[in-house]
């Protein structure tokens, strides 16, 4: 149903493990954004960690079954503000989900609450199990003895 792929993200871990992730008063690239996926009945759920971003900071895309979600994580607003400890890293950053062709991309749902950004994807009809009757008239039938 979802197929992910990201060569290079253990080696962005380690490299902001290694080397920091900003220097003060600049802007970094945050870490990934954590996600949960699964199937929830009739639909495919996914789920983004996403705390401290506006919901009008968050872009969603999708283009030829690849969701893109794009968000920005804004410094505090103020000219007078002096900052003692700034973990939380700030900045724009995305990732994209390739979606199989078993989900029905034209419905998606999103819904932002708690800093939690949820996609509800419905499975296609397509994909859904389903009975096949079998054709064939009853007088054709033969006995068949063992």
């Amino acid at each position: 149903m979802l197929m992910r792929t990201d060569p290079f993200r253990e080696l962005d871990r380690f490299a902001q493990q290694m080397l920091g992730t900003a220097t003060p008063g600049t802007w970094s690239k945050p870490a990934a954004m954590p996600m949960d996926a699964y199937r929830d009945g009739e639909e495919f759920v996914v789920c983004f960690d996403l705390p401290g971003v506006t919901p009008d900071a968050i872009e969603l895309d999708i283009e030829r079954n690849v969701l893109t979600v794009k968000a920005e994580r804004r410094p505090v607003p103020g000219g007078d503000v002096q900052m003692q400890v700034s973990e939380r890293p700030l900045g724009v950053f995305s990732r994209q989900l390739f979606l199989g062709d078993t989900l029905d991309t034209e419905h998606i749902s999103a819904g932002y609450e708690a800093g939690v950004l949820t996609l509800r994807i419905p499975i296609a009809e397509k994909a859904k199990p389903r009975r096949i009757d079998i054709a064939g008239t009853t007088g054709d039938r033969k006995e068949i003895r063992a």
